[in-house]
């Protein structure tokens, strides 16, 4: 299972993204392709992603599901490293598998919602779930495997510009603050960072250390702010106050 997170602006529109799509970052050689569960009710949808996507470099296809609770089953027999997650299905929307899928596991594959709707209580329900990711069906296929690929590799934070948007519009509620377990200085500032959408390596340049301390200092935030991933550790930020819309580093 390939590592955590990522910062493709593959939802993004890079003429007004911001900070978070400056530079989306690439996935760099892989020792093995990524392997991918496809989960999408409509039949013409699934066979469209994976005709689109086993063409493209690094990325196997190895399976599909039609609904929330096949895609559970099949994540389990198949042990992909991504699950592509359609959000509206049957017996169990996306979102539902989702957070399923990281509170059964210890080692969850990677999920990227994709969806036709630009809504965003999708995009904060996914997140919230445990999503790494949250993309539109319209962006080019080749957005769409760029966004599996760097969440496999685990770089830099998917941090997709319907939040941004979302957050600058209306302030988030305050249901999760951070924890009265106060971050350091320093694991305050690599989270700011991150909500920028930086990946580790332009934190470690910018902060002067190298990329294993910042390694150490994201694991410490996701430890104390009890988040799943960095792109929920991102949202307790901003939930909190701590990181206010529009915040740029």
């Amino acid at each position: 299972m390939t590592g955590p997170d990522s910062a493709v602006a593959a939802e993004t529109d890079t003429a007004t993204a911001g900070p978070a799509a400056a530079g989306p970052a690439t996935a760099g050689p892989a020792t093995a392709p990524v392997t991918l569960l496809i989960a999408d009710d409509d039949e013409v949808t699934r066979s469209g992603l994976r005709t689109l996507l086993v063409a493209q470099p690094q990325i196997t296809v190895v399976g599909e599901a039609a609904d929330g609770v096949e895609a559970v089953e099949q994540a389990r027999l198949l042990r992909p490293d991504v699950i592509l997650m359609d959000v509206r299905m049957p017996r169990r929307n996306g979102i539902e598998a989702t957070r399923q899928l990281l509170a059964e596991s210890l080692d969850p594959p990677k999920v990227v919602v994709i969806t036709t709707f630009e809504n965003d209580d999708y995009v904060t329900a996914a997140l919230s779930a445990g999503a790494s990711g949250f993309v539109l069906k319209r962006r080019p296929v080749r957005q769409i495997a760029e966004a599996v690929r760097v969440v496999a590799a685990g770089e830099t934070i998917l941090f997709p510009a319907a939040l941004r948007r979302m957050v600058t519009a209306r302030p988030l509620s305050s249901a999760e603050a951070l924890p009265r377990a106060a971050l350091t200085g320093r694991e305050e500032a690599v989270l700011r960072m991150m909500a920028t959408g930086q990946s580790n390596a332009e934190i470690a340049r910018a902060l002067t250390v190298s990329l294993e301390t910042v390694k150490t200092h994201v694991g410490n935030v996701l430890s104390k702010l009890g988040a799943q991933n960095r792109t929920h550790a991102v949202v307790i930020a901003y939930e909190s106050g701590l990181v206010m819309p529009g915040f740029t580093t």
